[in-house]
């Protein structure tokens, strides 16, 4: 004869059993659509590839930056003259190469000019323009400072910069520069230097056949023939 009791009794604990095993079910549950468990917790995630920056390509104005001088800087300013619009004036005395505009007024950059010894003065034009031109030094550099390279092709290394104006007959320019930081010095060899991002502007005004007319250290117009003074 069954026990009633017993049986009762036992179906309690299996209702209590059965009812704990659900509320962890959907405690589990719960937790799970939280935070998705890993299958298998062994296998370690692929690490994350490393992309490199991507290549920018140079600039006109490549290598170290340098704050300029309020006064270096490309600006338009009042300048009295009677030449034409569009002639370009080098004051070698106060580093500034003016591009004419007329009405009064010129674009003013500042710029690098030859050290002592190799300034120069005259009246020359543009025969020449080229970007990211090669560099031949002359015989008499190289006579002078016989470690410099013979050729060197256009770039950003070359010492002539972005952009170059060949002054006449002569182996002088008005060309870019590495070396911006020379700006507003004395440390050519007769040739005329602005920042890259300069020259790239006058360069862009300038057409062959410009009138350049270099100014001499004492500011008089003479030694026209454009030889170094």
């Amino acid at each position: 004869m069954l026990n009633l009791d017993a049986l009762k009794l036992n179906w309690r604990c299996a209702a209590a059993a059965f009812g704990a095993v659900a509320i962890g079910t959907i405690a589990f549950s719960g937790s799970a659509a939280a935070t998705p468990l890993q299958l298998f917790p062994f296998f370690m995630a692929p690490p994350a590839q490393w992309a490199p920056p991507p290549v920018q390509s140079p600039s006109e104005d490549e290598g170290t930056v340098v704050e300029m001088p309020a006064r270096l800087k490309r600006q338009i300013v009042g300048y009295a003259t009677r030449e034409a619009p569009g002639t370009v004036i080098i004051d070698t005395p106060n580093t500034y190469l003016y591009y004419v505009l007329g009405g009064g007024q010129a674009i003013r950059y500042g710029i690098g000019v030859g050290r002592d010894g190799f300034t120069w003065s005259g009246v020359q034009s543009v025969t020449k323009k080229a970007e990211w031109p090669d560099w031949t030094p002359p015989p008499e550099m190289i006579a002078r400072q016989p470690y410099l390279p013979r050729h060197m092709a256009g770039g950003p290394g070359n010492p002539l910069g972005a952009r170059a104006m060949y002054l006449g007959g002569t182996v002088y320019r008005i060309h870019g520069t590495n070396a911006p930081e020379t700006i507003g010095t004395r440390v050519s060899s007769g040739c005329i230097r602005l920042t890259n991002g300069d020259v790239a502007d006058l360069y862009s005004r300038v057409n062959v056949g410009t009138k350049v007319i270099v100014l001499p250290m004492d500011r008089r117009a003479d030694n026209a023939d454009g030889k170094r003074g």
